[in-house]
């Protein structure tokens, strides 16, 4: 069975859990979209400790871990009324590779829904980078291109995303 579990903005054991989750599994999903320097680079800006507490704290960042058999497996974050509008937004989700294929990705984004649902949000939406395989599972549940975004995120780097969105 999988479980949710919510992660409190201070517990930093949790946090270093995300990072190793995110550490697996970044190479393999972007080492053929971006360069290695590129992912150097997001990674520690994204994925420090002091980053991710922060996100949480300070920028409204609800996160979760996906657990099986009390092995974290998977986590996602989200935003309910992303920007002053009436949507969540998923700003990460990410699932070890040996457990992909599995339902943990499916079970985060339906609990993000309904957390969406109890904040009267009327859409999720998310980011993903154009190359990423994960947007034909995106569009499978449901979620459709709503636009594209290039977004400069420092150090000449940028981000090549569709912006995907599911009505509730």
């Amino acid at each position: 069975m999988i479980a949710i579990e919510k992660v409190a903005a201070n517990d930093g054991n949790k946090f270093e859990i995300i990072r190793n989750i995110a550490q697996e599994t970044w190479p393999i999903t972007y080492g053929e979209i971006l360069t290695q320097e590129q992912i150097d680079y997001m990674f520690e800006m994204m994925y420090s400790i002091n980053s991710l507490q922060e996100q949480a704290s300070k920028q409204n960042l609800y996160f979760l871990l996906a657990n099986v058999e009390n092995s974290p497996l998977g986590f996602a974050s989200y935003e309910r009324n992303y920007n002053e509008t009436m949507k969540t937004k998923i700003h990460k989700i990410y699932i070890l590779p040996s457990a992909q294929g599995k339902g943990i990705g499916k079970k985060l984004i339906d609990y993000i829904i309904d957390e969406a649902k109890k904040a009267r949000n009327t859409a999720v939406i998310l980011n993903v980078n154009k190359y990423n395989r994960a947007q034909h599972f995106y569009s499978k549940i449901g979620f459709s291109i709503a636009s594209e975004e290039i977004i400069a995120i420092g150090n000449g780097y940028v981000m090549d995303d569709y912006v995907m969105e599911k009505f509730l």
